[in-house]
């Protein structure tokens, strides 16, 4: 055979098979036997080992896994996957626009996107190859599946087209189509193995097999909605669908550029309605601002951007009984009331439990009675919730239910703070399930990340009387001995668990601090108070007023943390973690300034610049000695303002008196 014949062929039969993987795994409809299928994967092989200079690098041949990965590496995000904020009505969507409009002005558009309800996933290519897939985690770094993504069809492994960059990170959702799914759960039933509840558990599960032929052998796609570079190559990111979709990736075809708010709700109307013909889950729609500068002039908050917006559709809602309310204790103290159901499916998964948030819920709102029959929603939530009561099935000798006044752990009374919803137990030295919660709070991902120490692991160090306080902790390796003879962990299992520990002291102080669970303290809090503070002895010697004076500490939030450093148990537990060598004081790396032309100035930079980035303008303002805040108030120094302004700024910076300078008025000052 002439390599010209052998290219002809090996390209007819890589599109053939392709469309026959279509054919089985999306729409669950095969045309040609299995039989069939194989010898001409077989011939396709033979062809391709013969002349492996006309082998395309997504062929059919590639995509049937056989490496085994024995555990997953957690592999931070150069940039973080952030999750989105959600709403259910038209009104929140309005209220949304507006305040789109106060911040950037009336010249805008947005990208409407159907969500897809699957497992977010980043992928990474350099050279045009994709070199690593990762899960989303906790957001901030995740779990690496690059040898199972390699088996799904839809995502190139090479791209061998298009004007890319030689670096860039492309972001999307793994899904499973219905009629593979049902056609999948047959085969498990039929074996006699556990049903999946819905295609995304499905999705996700396959994910973390270590075997990767298995997840070749179970058909998932992806549709990419995200294109992320060090550089920005786009204005838009409409214009970056379409180069994405022209370098070869699956992108969603339905997606929509709308000029305005209406245009959303017609789109958002039209798929509440459409969403059922598709082959696949979609839960909402997600709605995106445009222009990426518009989008970098509205920013972010902790947890997600505030140019962007998910709208769920209405969820199922089903009836059942309510069997019996149960409480749970947090870290905290806070003990939530959970309602247990008789069994129900609903959207797909059998519920048994439902959230009833606080009290006032219980009492208030539900005004909930015993064996009531309720009406339950998921509604976006993990856990599904009681919307309201049908009053038609309420027994007539029904007893209403009465809140608790004990703590159903350690029977201490319950308090409540006024103007807040929860009851608390205050004793949070003595009750086990405040204990066992902050440990586990303490070593999880976000926090001292210590390896070794999972939830159920710290429950049973704590049964065991191993561990009664966080400081207990880093005396485990005295009792290595009696670890062994419990039986229950194995000596390379209680090793790793004590390097975990001993490598935790090497954690910075932001994260020590939020390990420590002091109400109202999250991430994003622990590391402003430990870079504002520097050190833990001046944040515990810190008065209201000084604490109220860092940047974004509220009063309750000072307020707290006089409370929980005011306790000598508390005092006395943290000189004891200093003693083990934990990392109590902020170490800042070095930074050489240009000059200290700005120090003691503080900026904020908004609007679109010709000459420069706003990532530049922020490393003149740092390396000069300045320093960049994250919003408006009467501390700020100067605003350095391009084209398109947000007026919402603009106005409180007029307000303020504080004065509006230009990118070249910037330059001036520091050259």
């Amino acid at each position: 055979m002439s390599p010209a014949e052998a290219k002809t062929q090996i390209q007819a039969l890589t599109a053939e098979l392709k469309q026959h993987n279509y054919n089985y795994y999306v729409l669950a409809m095969p045309t040609i036997a299995d039989f069939d299928f194989d010898k001409k994967l077989e011939q396709l092989n033979k062809l391709e080992k013969e002349f492996p200079e006309f082998a395309d690098p997504d062929s059919p041949t590639q995509r049937v896994g056989g490496d085994v990965t024995k555990e997953f590496v957690t592999v931070k995000h150069r940039w973080p996957m952030l999750s989105l904020g959600n709403t259910y009505n038209a009104q929140e969507l309005v209220e949304f626009d507006q305040r789109i409009r106060k911040a950037i002005g009336d010249s805008f558009e947005y990208v409407c996107e159907l969500k897809f309800d699957g497992l977010s996933m980043s992928l990474t290519y350099e050279a045009g190859k994709l070199v690593r897939a990762v899960t989303r985690g906790d957001g901030t770094q995740g779990d690496e599946v690059t040898t199972n993504v390699r088996t799904i069809h839809s995502i190139p492994k090479k791209l061998d087209k298009g004007e890319f960059p030689e670096l860039f990170e492309i972001r999307g959702e793994v899904f499973m189509h219905l009629k593979a799914f049902e056609r999948l759960n047959k085969e498990r039933t039929d074996n006699g193995e556990v049903a999946y509840a819905n295609p995304r558990n499905f999705a996700s599960g396959t994910m973390k097999l270590q075997d990767s032929a298995e997840v070749a052998r179970r058909p998932l796609d992806c549709i990419l909605y995200g294109l992320y570079t060090e550089k920005t190559l786009f204005k838009t990111h409409w214009e970056s669908l379409e180069a994405v979709k022209s370098w070869g990736f699956h992108v969603d075809n339905h997606s929509a550029l709308c000029s305005d708010i209406n245009g959303v709700l017609e789109f958002i109307n039209k798929w509440d309605k459409d969403r059922f013909g598709l082959s696949y889950d979609i839960d909402g729609i997600v709605i995106k601002i445009n222009n990426y500068s518009q989008q970098q002039e509205l920013g972010f908050t902790s947890k997600s951007p505030r140019w962007a917006i998910s709208y769920k559709f209405k969820a199922e809602r089903v009836e059942t009984e309510l069997v019996q309310v149960t409480y749970q204790v947090g870290r905290t103290g806070a003990v939530t009331p959970v309602a247990n159901l008789k069994p129900v499916l609903l959207a797909g998964t059998t519920v048994k439990r439902a959230t009833l948030h606080n009290a006032d819920e219980i009492t208030e709102r539900l005004k909930l009675h015993e064996h009531d029959t309720v009406f339950v929603e998921k509604g976006g939530e993990i856990i599904p919730k009681i919307i309201s009561v049908n009053l038609d099935k309420r027994k007539p000798d029904a007893k209403a239910i009465a809140y608790i006044t004990h703590c159903p752990a350690c029977n201490t009374a319950l308090l409540r703070t006024e103007g807040e919803a929860a009851w608390y137990c205050p004793n949070d030295e003595g009750c086990p399930p405040q204990i066992v919660g902050k440990m586990q709070h303490f070593t999880g991902r976000k926090a001292m990340d210590i390896d070794g120490l999972g939830d159920e692991t710290i429950e049973t160090l704590f049964k065991q009387g191993f561990i009664k306080r966080i400081s207990d902790l880093y005396n485990l390796h005295e009792h290595s001995v009696e670890l062994k003879k419990l039986g229950r962990f194995g000596e390379k299992s209680i090793n790793n668990m004590l390097e975990g520990i001993e490598k935790s002291k090497q954690m910075p102080f932001e994260k020590v601090l939020f390990g420590l669970g002091i109400r109202y303290i999250g991430e994003t809090v622990a590391k402003k108070l430990a870079f504002h503070f520097k050190t833990i002895d001046k944040l515990m010697a810190a008065s209201l007023e000084e604490l109220v004076a860092a940047e974004e500490i509220g009063e309750r939030i000072a307020q707290s943390i006089i409370e929980y450093f005011g306790n000598e148990t508390h005092q006395q537990e943290i000189e004891k973690l200093k003693v083990q060598g934990l990392q109590f004081v902020v170490v800042e790396n070095e930074v050489k300034l240009a000059s200290e032309k700005l120090t003691g100035q503080s900026f904020i930079i908004s609007g679109v610049f010709e000459k420069f980035s706003r990532d530049e303008l922020k490393d003149i303002i740092e390396q000069n000695g300045g320093k960049i805040l994250s919003s408006i108030s009467a501390k700020l120094s100067y605003v350095v303002a391009g084209d398109n302004m947000g007026p919402a700024k603009l106005e409180k910076a007029q307000k303020l008196n504080i004065p509006i300078i230009s990118d070249q008025e910037l330059i001036d000052k520091v050259s």
